[in-house]
């Protein structure tokens, strides 16, 4: 353990301090003066040409993912972030009930730690930050080492805009490179909030820093396809997810359950959209270079199928420029790393017997990993989307939606934007949302005194006494 008062627990503190003056600054703004430092920051990211620097940047110094995916996500997460923020009160009351009495009055948390992955080194921390902001907070940026430079280059940005319109830069802050372990715990101690998107080592490190954190759950999505699913449209959906950004995400499906009644065609819709289906014996080959020491390894993640194949030995397959890989699996857990998240655009296939074995399969990949992230469904029977949603262990269900682009928000759903996904007590977080902007505010409410409401008896255990007697 380091000194309490060690050197860098001195360089971390005074990057709070200054994020404290600066959020004092930020605590005497009204919403009008809050919303252009919103949009200052997210103009920052979304004109094109820095996004492009952004996207190109992200890709060179981390390896993963690919650019024209990244200027995408860059632009629809932080439009979308904007559009839900549009109008959205976060300074002063935001809410009054008369009936009951209660005004709701927003406050700032203060100085927020945003811990954030390298496979979403801009977009991520963009989302954060404008978050933050609203609810005129400051916050300092924790991101991966991989993901340091673009988030550097992304701070630059937000800081040249804030010269433009006399925000104080220093309520956005980057930890000096290099990036460890020991520095994000320093600022996860010091800092008022954690929000930690990544992987599940930086989640429990925020749960343990002594500060409030929320922290996301591990990914490893599976969908479900059944007899009544537009297999075409389907396939079209799941190749979306899948090869976006190189399955970066971790909403990305990992497997695929399908209804005995449709897998063959299922399978050959699939292998319309460019998938190839690997034999036993490639599988094998792919599984030694995917998990070469139990662990997954980074050489597939965020890559191409057709980069994965070459790597793995079959260039047979990768000459056919495969759009994902496909390979079929019978079982759950540790013997069965397939039945895991991935990373990649490989696709693990699964076949059940009707659509009730499909959810019991899918409530057994998930008491293996990914509890409380979401399921997608393919299907033609709303009943069956309400039946996911009472009985697996998840905080969302995406009925017919490309999954990955769906989860996080879309403009065509009602989901909030976000990149940091709650996946509730399944997933060891205390929370289930698409995390937004008022999970960075504190809310005091003032009650005043109304009538009295006060219950009779009967009317309380009136019906409990009829049932079972007043014993």
């Amino acid at each position: 353990m380091r000194p309490a008062d060690s050197p860098l627990d001195q360089l971390v503190g005074q990057l709070v301090a200054r994020a404290r003056l600066a959020q004092q600054v930020a605590n005497g703004y009204d919403q009008s003066r809050v919303d252009e430092v919103v949009a200052a920051a997210g103009w920052a990211i979304l004109e094109p040409g820095r996004n492009q620097q952004l996207a190109e940047l992200a890709v060179a110094d981390t390896g993963i993912g690919n650019v024209a995916d990244k200027v995408r996500k860059n632009h629809r997460k932080t439009l979308g972030l904007l559009r839900d923020l549009q109008g959205a009160r976060s300074v002063g009351v935001i809410h009054e009930d008369r009936a009951l009495g209660l005004t709701e009055i927003a406050r700032p948390v203060g100085v927020v730690c945003a811990v954030t992955p390298s496979t979403n080194p801009a977009a991520t921390p963009a989302n954060k930050i404008i978050n933050a902001l609203k609810g005129r907070n400051a916050v300092i940026l924790a991101p991966s080492p991989k993901g340091w430079s673009t988030s550097a280059r992304l701070l630059e940005f937000i800081h040249a805009q804030f010269g433009r319109i006399g925000a104080p830069p220093d309520l956005v802050q980057l930890l000096p490179d290099p990036i460890s372990k020991a520095s994000t715990q320093a600022l996860m101690q010091q800092c008022d909030l954690v929000v930690a998107t990544g992987s599940q080592a930086n989640v429990r490190a925020a749960y343990a820093s002594g500060t409030p954190a929320f922290g996301v759950g591990a990914g490893n999505v599976a969908g479900i396809v059944d007899e009544s699913a537009d297999l075409q449209a389907a396939a079209e959906r799941v190749l979306r997810s899948k090869t976006f950004d190189n399955a970066t995400s971790c909403s990305s499906e990992n497997s695929l359950v399908i209804v005995a009644a449709v897998y063959p065609a299922m399978l050959q819709a699939l292998r319309a959209q460019g998938a190839v289906l690997l034999s036993a014996t490639q599988k094998a080959r792919l599984e030694a270079l995917m998990w070469p020491q139990g662990k997954l390894s980074a050489a597939v993640i965020g890559q191409s199928a057709g980069l994965i194949a070459s790597r793995a030995g079959l260039a047979s397959l990768a000459a056919l420029s495969p759009t994902m890989l496909l390979v079929e699996e019978d079982g759950v857990g540790q013997a069965h790393p397939f039945s895991g998240e991935k990373l990649c655009p490989v696709l693990t296939m699964y076949q059940a017997q009707n659509f009730d074995a499909a959810a019991a399969l899918v409530a057994r990949i998930y008491a293996f990993e990914g509890a409380g992230h979401s399921v997608g469904l393919h299907s033609a029977k709303p009943e069956r989307a309400l039946q996911l949603g009472l009985s697996l262990p998840v905080s969302r269900v995406i009925v017919n939606q490309a999954h990955s682009i769906a989860t996080g928000g879309s403009f065509d759903n009602g989901l909030p934007f976000s990149l940091s996904m709650g996946c509730g007590t399944w997933g060891k977080n205390n929370f289930s949302d698409n995390m937004n902007y008022r999970h960075y505010l504190n809310i005091t409410r003032i009650a005043q005194p109304i009538a009295e409401r006060l219950p009779s008896e009967q009317a309380i255990f009136g019906r409990f006494f009829d049932k079972f007697g007043r014993a």
